[in-house]
């Protein structure tokens, strides 16, 4: 059971450069039920994050590692994190769980995400650090250093003081959303959620399937098999020479390079946005090679546009009408809209589909039986008042 931190418990932080400091204080809070966790990073100008700083916080004790401290050994902090003994409590965890992903190998875990948790809580959609500390923790947040340069040394006392606050309040934040899910049997709706956000493959991108991002229109396979294989070079090579991957190049190119199919670097330096040396060098190289491969795969071999992509056969009345009914189950129940269904969700179950995320877990008992129950006709809706309500059929 999680424990609300004493009274006083927001002391100054601890700023952590050396592995042995690093160890002693991971040893004190691996004997913690719950650690709040997160990062500052840079990768504006990289295609990896460079982790710069990292935000611990247990019970009676606030620190920020400075993780660019030279000899600094985080083999510490991997091991706190792997510990299942201490559950890791973060908010908004997708971009931190990538970096310690690829840093130690592993998902932390057990993870808690409060943004996720809020959401279940009835706090709206992606709701912010900002908001949460002033619900719950009583606390406004000066976000006045969001926008730092975490990789410049000396850390400032701003900094740290501002990095130290994003864990400090999130203790209490943690503690009073897990009181109320439980008090409103929902701790196993967030438990579902936690799990999807464990799995690794969430992280990890498949440079085979990057195209699909670029949401092309074209239908034409050998097309389709060309901007497939442009975009698995490009992740691969931004990949590679550690560059984000729109500074390499940028989607509209790459779906001009797959519509004009270039075969030497003359060809390719005339797409908008490749210069000559680009064409010429070593990563136009590849990239024609690339192309070459795409262009000799057998047609069964090409890509189609996924069938999910187009447009459903679902009426538009029917989706405009599961629409209001998510809008009632989600102010009935106090849950955020979005998290009970997205509108892929409401196109393809108006679509007649039955494999989607709205009918499986703690969403189909909220929001898929009755969804399903009002295309069969078994509900109707109503008003009464002001608000929807469901009123059985016959």
């Amino acid at each position: 059971m999680s424990r609300r931190p004493p009274a006083g418990a927001d002391v100054a932080p601890a700023l952590i450069n050396t592995t042995e400091d690093l160890a002693a204080l991971c040893e004190r809070l691996r004997r913690e039920t719950f650690v709040t966790v997160d990062t500052e990073f840079m990768r504006e100008r990289t295609y990896w994050p460079e982790l710069c700083v990292v935000q611990l916080a247990g019970e009676a004790e606030v620190a920020v590692v400075d993780a660019l401290a030279p000899g600094l050994d985080l083999a510490p902090l991997g091991a706190l994190l792997a510990d299942e003994g201490v559950v890791k409590v973060f908010h908004a965890a997708r971009q931190d769980l990538e970096i310690f992903l690829l840093k130690f190998g592993v998902m932390p875990t057990p993870l808690y995400d409060t943004q996720i948790a809020a959401m279940v809580a009835g706090f709206g959609d992606q709701v912010s650090y900002d908001a949460l500390a002033r619900a719950l923790a009583n606390a406004q947040i000066d976000k006045a250093h969001r926008f730092s340069d975490w990789a410049a040394r000396p850390l400032s006392p701003a900094q740290i003081a501002y990095a130290a606050a994003d864990v400090t309040h999130l203790r209490r934040i943690y503690s009073g959303l897990t009181a109320r899910l439980a008090r409103e049997g929902r701790t196993k709706w967030v438990a579902e959620e936690m799990a999807a956000l464990a799995d690794p493959t969430t992280y990890r991108a498949d440079p085979e399937t990057q195209w699909e991002r670029l949401r092309p229109r074209s239908h034409n396979r050998r097309f389709l098999g060309l901007l497939r294989a442009a975009c698995a070079w490009r992740e691969r090579e931004a990949q590679r020479v550690n560059i984000p991957r729109q500074r390499l190049v940028k989607d509209e190119t790459l779906l001009e390079i797959a519509a004009t199919a270039p075969q030497d670097a003359a060809a390719l330096a005339r797409a908008r946005g490749i210069s000559e040396g680009f064409a010429k060098g070593r990563s136009g190289a590849s990239l024609l090679a690339a192309l070459a491969e795409a262009r000799a795969l057998p047609e069964d071999a090409l890509p189609e546009i996924p069938k999910d992509r187009g447009a459903p056969n679902a009426s538009p009345a029917l989706v405009a009408l599961l629409k209001v009914l998510l809008a009632a189950q989600s102010e009935a129940h106090h849950v955020a809209p979005k998290l009970l269904a997205s509108s892929d969700d409401l196109e393809r179950l108006a679509a007649g589909e039955t494999d989607v995320p709205a009918l499986h877990g703690w969403r189909r008992e909220v929001f898929g039986e009755h969804a399903m129950a009002l295309k069969a006709g078994r509900i109707a809706l109503g008003v009464e008042g002001r608000k929807v309500k469901l009123i059985p059929a016959g």
